[in-house]
Order: C-alpha cells, then sequence, then structure tokens
C-alpha cells in the first residue's frame, strides 16, 4: 500500500495541456473570512509544479455542505482570492453556479499557459455527491488531463474525485495525495516499531474498524476522550453521566480481549476530569479508577468525564517515549474548553518531543495540534479525517483507485 504505483503528477507532460486538478480546499470559513488556510497552502506544490511547467491549471472543490443548489456562503470565491496571494501565477474565478458553462469553457479556452482558473463550489451541483455521469463530463470537456490531489475527498467516490476519470485519458496523483499515502501507509503497513496508535474522540462507533484493524498492526493503543467511558463502563465501572455508546459495550471488552490475544498493550485512562455542569470555568475535578475492582466509587451519578487525568498524561507520555512511530487520531478530552485541553495538549508536547515519525490524523486532531502550536513538530498532518480514518481502516480509497497504475 506504501509504494503507490499510480501515475504520479511527475509522469505528466503538461506545457500548454490544460489540467484539472481537484483540490481539497473545503475550508473553514467565518462571516466569508477564511479562518484556517492550510488546505490551501497544502495545495501549493502541485498547482505551483504544473504552472511552472506552462500548464493551464484549472482548479476544482467543494466547500461544506450546500443542501440546495448554489448557496453564496459555500462560494468558492474567497478560497480563489486567497490563492492569488499564495502564487505568482494569475488566477481567476469563474463564478457558475453550474460549474461548468458556456462562460467558463470560453474563460478556459481564453487561457495563456502557467494560467490558474478556480471552478465554483462542485457540490453547487447536485449529480457531484451522487456521481452522476452528466457532470463527470462537463468537468471532463476542459481537461486534457486529470490531477487528483484532494485526500481529504478520497474516501468519497463523487463526479469530481472518480467519475471524471471515466472521461479524460491522463490521470495522476498529485504531490500531497502522494505525501499522504507514503506516511498514513507506511505507518500502518510497514511501520518502524515500536509502532503506537493513539485514538481519542467521542464514539467508538466512529472508529470501530479503526481499532479492529490497528491492533493487527501496532505495539501499543492508547485510548482516550469521550469514546473511553464505553470502554470503563463494559469492564463494570460507574462513569455517571459521561457519554456511554451502551450497543459498543461488548465490542470494547472484545477489543480488550484482542488486545491481549495480540500481545497488544492496550492503555485506558486511569484517572480522569470530571465535572458536574460543563462549561468553563465550572467547578471540576480529577477521580482515580479504581483498577483492583471496578465495583468501588469512582465516576458519581452526577458528575461526567471531559478529559484524561494527570497520573494518564504521565502514563501515556512514558508509553510514547521510546516510540518509533505514531499515529494519533481524535483529542483526548473537549479540548475546545481550556479546562479540559490539557490532556490532548500532554500528548502533543510528548509527541513534540520523541524522535519518531509522527503522523496526526486529520480532523480535531489536526485542529488541536495546529492550534497548541506544536504542528510544525510533527512529522505528517493529514489534510483529511475521514480519508485518514478509512485508511487506518485498511480500506481502498476511491478517488485513489480511480487514477491509472504505471
Amino acid at each position: 500500500m506504501a509504494e503507490l504505483n499510480k501515475v504520479s503528477v511527475d509522469d505528466l507532460k503538461v506545457t500548454g495541456k490544460r489540467v484539472l486538478v481537484r483540490v481539497d480546499f473545503n475550508v473553514p470559513m467565518k462571516d466569508g473570512v477564511i479562518t484556517n488556510d492550510n488546505r490551501i497552502q497544502a495545495a501549493l506544490p502541485t498547482i505551483n509544479k504544473l504552472t511552472s511547467e506552462g500548464a493551464k491549471v484549472i482548479l476544482c472543490s467543494h466547500l461544506g455542505k450546500p443542501k440546495n443548489g448554489p448557496e453564496e456562503k459555500f462560494s468558492l470565491k474567497a478560497a480563489a482570492a486567497r490563492l492569488g496571494e499564495l502564487v505568482s501565477a494569475k488566477v481567476t474565478f469563474v463564478p457558475s453556479d453550474v460549474v461548468v458553462d458556456d462562460t467558463v469553457k470560453a474563460a478556459v479556452d481564453k487561457m495563456q499557459n502557467g494560467e490558474i482558473i478556480v471552478l465554483e463550489n462542485t457540490r453547487f451541483r447536485k449529480e457531484e455527491t451522487k456521481n452522476i455521469e452528466s457532470f463527470s463530463k462537463d468537468l471532463a470537456s476542459i481537461a486534457d488531463a486529470f490531477v487528483m490531489d484532494a485526500f481529504g475527498s478520497a474516501h468519497r467516490a463523487h463526479c469530481s474525485t472518480v467519475g471524471v476519470t471515466e472521461f479524460v485519458k491522463e490521470t495522476a496523483v498529485g504531490y500531497l495525495m502522494q505525501k499522504e499515502i507514503k506516511f498514513l501507509g507506511n505507518a500502518v503497513e510497514n511501520p518502524v516499531r515500536p509502532f503506537v496508535a493513539i485514538l481519542g474522540g467521542a464514539k467508538v462507533a466512529d472508529k470501530l474498524n479503526v481499532i479492529s484493524n490497528l491492533l493487527e498492526k501496532c505495539d501499543t493503543l492508547i485510548i482516550g476522550g469521550g469514546m473511553a467511558y464505553t470502554f470503563f463502563k463494559a469492564l463494570g465501572y460507574n462513569i455517571g453521566k459521561s457519554l456511554l455508546e451502551e450497543d459498543k459495550m461488548e465490542y470494547a471488552l472484545e477489543m480488550i480481549k484482542k488486545a491481549e490475544e495480540k500481545g497488544v498493550k492496550f492503555l485506558l485512562p486511569i484517572d480522569t476530569v470530571v465535572a458536574k455542569d460543563f462549561g468553563a470555568g465550572k467547578p471540576h475535578h480529577t477521580v482515580e479508577r479504581p483498577l483492583d475492582d471496578p465495583s468501588k466509587p469512582f465516576i458519581s451519578d452526577d458528575e461526567e468525564g471531559f478529559d484524561i487525568g494527570e497520573k494518564t498524561r504521565a502514563l501515556y507520555a512514558e508509553a510514547l517515549k521510546d516510540a518509533k512511530t505514531v499515529v494519533w487520531n481524535g483529542p483526548m478530552g473537549v479540548f475546545e474548553i481550556p479546562d479540559y485541553a490539557e490532556g490532548t495538549k500532554a500528548v502533543a508536547e510528548a509527541l513534540a518531543n520523541i524522535d519518531a515519525t509522527t503522523i496526526i490524523g486529520g480532523g480535531d486532531s489536526a485542529a488541536a495540534v495546529n492550534q497548541m502550536g506544536y504542528g510544525d513538530k510533527m512529522s505528517h498532518i493529514s489534510t483529511g479525517g475521514g480519508a485518514s480514518l478509512e485508511f487506518l481502516e485498511g480500506k481502498a480509497l476511491p478517488g485513489v483507485e480511480a487514477v491509472q497504475d504505471k
């Protein structure tokens, strides 16, 4: 898996050709302003490579989840403007509610080598998410070659990620896709050991197959976040008002058993930060988990757990000390609230201080690591939350599969 046998952007001869690139410009916005341009920055190596070689570069992406066709707040206009500030090439945004129309085709026809056009949000077309041929053909009609560089959307079989490849002769993966697959692929298929996986976040359900797949591969599995309480309850502990997925308790026990059978160290929090009321500045304290007897008092009925405690932070940092490969997906607590950000911060700090390949699997963990100022200390921060999870599950990604093999 790690050695990607796909045609790369390096294999294409692009001078004078119209190259349609599926990028991931699904950036966070507030009141029409981009609050984080990481995904645009991540696309620059591929874009710059193509423009420098004289390609006519046409970029397409989705943004958000428009429900009823075109919505102004989901326009890619701001992303195109930001891109214009980051590259030396000429960038033109061509607005069109149907994404590809005669105006767009005329603009493409007028393009000079090395110029960039940004199309409107692909999800303004209802056909996009259903992978309906008519829209795939529209996208293909303005392209001589197609480059897939949107890892964050590679787990979706949409017109702009998969459908279009059926109607464009030359297809390739871009640099970002190659980097994502190299890091995530090597981590899972060919890790330098010890290999430690850290899983957090709210729900066991989201990570069912990931836990199971990683137990086949890793040496230590660390659990944190809201999903830990389902494991506690399954083991017989009282978890008060904490998050619980009752239908996943049996699965939690199965995973603990599987870890035992595989000889994988399975770490659950040994203390947890609890409060009666949720919110910033509300009284909170730490309770220890009675490891010798689950029937002893743990979290009281009127309290809820929101973060891993100090002893767990030390335990997890110790478990990470000698690791050589680490994959982390999902925060250790409700990190958006400073009172409950300490666990996530401690793990980020531990990763920043070890000599290992550290891979952050997109989504909330990526946001947390960047927000806490440890982003540049990680080997790789994935741009795809859902895509990196599916990759860690061992699933094939449609957006990768659709690109032609070497």
